[in-house]
């Protein structure tokens, strides 16, 4: 049996082993530049800027749902699914479900206008899975992103 809960500070060090888990899932080892020390002060510091639930099992935790808020000028506060991840030997067993559906409830709990998420075009079945939910897949917009070593060359250059 697997149960979800509100994620825990102790709970980090294996939130951090999922997430480079899926990294390397994605093909994208070398991007993961987050670390511990960061993942206490941002969700659990003065000011914290990220919650998440971990599903539990015999086998200890084996996936994670992490969020936070964003604010939609058009929409107001909404919730950010920033990663539902299973390890990959629990794919399948209905785990990413029950992780989705309490991220659903929270969304409802914190009376935001709706929820969020990206899923990688080539992630087949993930985006099966968000079909299921009737969930609206939009092409139309184009991620961006910049880096902090970017951001501090164009600032300081501007300067």
């Amino acid at each position: 049996m697997t149960s979800i809960r509100q994620g825990r500070k102790d709970d980090l060090p294996r939130a951090l082993e999922l997430i480079r888990e899926l990294a390397e899932y994605e093909r994208a080892s070398h991007e993961v530049s987050n670390t511990l020390e960061l993942m206490e002060k941002d969700g659990f510091g003065p000011m914290p800027i990220f919650g998440f639930f971990v599903a539990e099992n015999d086998k200890g935790i084996v996936g994670l749902s992490l969020y936070y808020w964003r604010y939609s000028t058009w929409k107001g506060k909404r919730l950010y699914l920033e990663d539902i991840i299973i390890t990959e030997k629990e794919r399948g067993n209905g785990i990413g479900k029950l992780l989705f559906d309490r991220t659903m409830q929270k969304c409802l709990e914190e009376d935001c206008s709706g929820m969020m998420w990206q899923v990688l075009g080539w992630n087949e079945p993930a985006i099966r899975f968000y079909k299921k939910y009737d969930a609206k897949l939009d092409d139309e917009w184009t991620n961006c992103s910049l880096e902090r070593n970017q951001v501090e060359k164009l600032v300081n250059s501007s300067q």
